[in-house]
């Protein structure tokens, strides 16, 4: 992009900050191989927003598609809780691992609160304070001023401003810049199309860093909502955090070359290719579930009466595909004892797997429909 220059280094006391440009304005690129990746990437979007309308209770499956993002979010910054243990209820988790577990609970909170928001809102910073208060609340970043905008230095890399890799632009200047970015996202003049403004606004969120932290996790919920809220997507059904995760050393690189060359087009080329990756992957899981529910539905059938009951209670661990005893009790109103036939039943027709070998407090996995996460 001749018409791109990514910022400025400015001296502060005994530090450089990077200043990037204000985004809010046209951009034209060269490499023809982003209209390539844009028109695939569009299509296979598309795609997945067919199956998004007509897959049944699809929103139950997307809840799943939140935890899995939540957790690869969560592992690109250096938490070690595994999707296994994410739907796991937190007296299972180990002490030692509960700190990791509420923070991916709290970036699924905040999701479901922003993309739940975006019914009745526009996209806006507004929103996303709040969600990065949520993200915040009760964890290990909750002193670092959970929703409201930084009102000091920070850094990424290194012990200390004096080693870090890179320092993004000063506290005082962050105001300015976050009302330009906002002004982007929904200046409609601007003959740019909508998932290359997302590529570019997600690199000017992260090279902003406008929280003290939680910086990375929001910049990447920020994509989904953008999704969203453009009307690409009609459901929250993409999210690259597992993409970035797979590419971690590409995804860094990838925004410091824009910054470091003026490079932008490097990055919305990996960024559309991530697009279409997770797009094609997502697609193949609801083809894959819907071939699953089949199955267990012809399983379900034979458990006569209780096949009503059976399919219910299957139908709300697609969201939550850990279950007990006492919990399907409450879910289906039945007594405690005929929640345990039903899920005795469920696993002699291998649909549930009971995976703590005790004879009391009991849990039972919808395991290859987990799998599939």
């Amino acid at each position: 992009m001749k018409n791109f220059k990514s910022g400025t280094y400015k001296q502060q006391f005994d530090y450089k900050s990077f200043t990037p440009s204000l985004i809010n304005r046209n951009f034209k690129w060269e490499d023809k191989k982003i209209d390539i990746l844009y028109g695939e990437s569009m299509r296979f979007l598309g795609e997945l927003n067919a199956y998004s309308k007509l897959v049944p209770d699809v929103d139950f499956f997307i809840q799943m598609n939140v935890v899995k993002e939540a957790t690869k979010s969560n592992m690109i910054e250096g938490t070690q809780t595994g999707i296994n243990e994410v739907v796991l209820p937190k007296e299972e988790i180990n002490p030692e691992k509960r700190d990791d577990w509420n923070e991916v609970r709290n970036y699924i909170k905040a999701i479901n609160y922003s993309v739940n928001k975006l019914q009745a809102i526009s996209l806006s910073m507004r929103l996303l304070k709040k969600a990065h208060k949520i993200l915040l609340s009760g964890v290990r970043g909750k002193h670092k001023t959970p929703g409201e905008l930084r009102r000091s230095q920070n850094w990424i890399g290194g012990s200390s401003l004096s080693d870090a890799f890179f320092i993004p632009p000063n506290n005082e200047e962050v105001a300015g810049l976050i009302s330009d970015l906002e002004k982007f996202w929904h200046n409609k003049k601007i003959d740019v199309p909508v998932l290359i403004k997302i590529a570019i606004s997600h690199y000017q969120f992260e090279t902003i860093h406008p929280f003290l932290d939680g910086n990375g996790r929001l910049g990447r919920l920020l994509i989904t909502l953008q999704l969203v809220d453009s009307k690409i997507l009609t459901k929250p059904t993409l999210y690259l955090s597992a993409f970035f995760e797979r590419n971690k050393a590409s995804y860094y690189d990838s925004l410091t070359i824009a910054r470091k060359t003026d490079n932008l087009e490097q990055w919305i080329k990996f960024f559309l290719n991530g697009i279409i990756a997770t797009a094609q992957d997502s697609v193949n899981t609801f083809k894959q579930i819907v071939d699953l529910r089949q199955k267990y539905n012809s399983k379900i059938i034979t458990l006569g009466a209780r096949a009503k009951n059976a399919q219910e209670l299957i139908l709300f661990m697609f969201s939550e595909p850990i279950i007990n005893i006492k919990n399907a009790e409450k879910i289906l109103n039945i007594s405690f004892s005929s929640a345990n036939r039903l899920l005795k039943s469920l696993v002699r027709l291998d649909i549930l797997k009971e995976i703590t070998g005790f004879s009391r407090n009991r849990l039972f996995v919808l395991e290859k429909y987990l799998d599939l996460f």
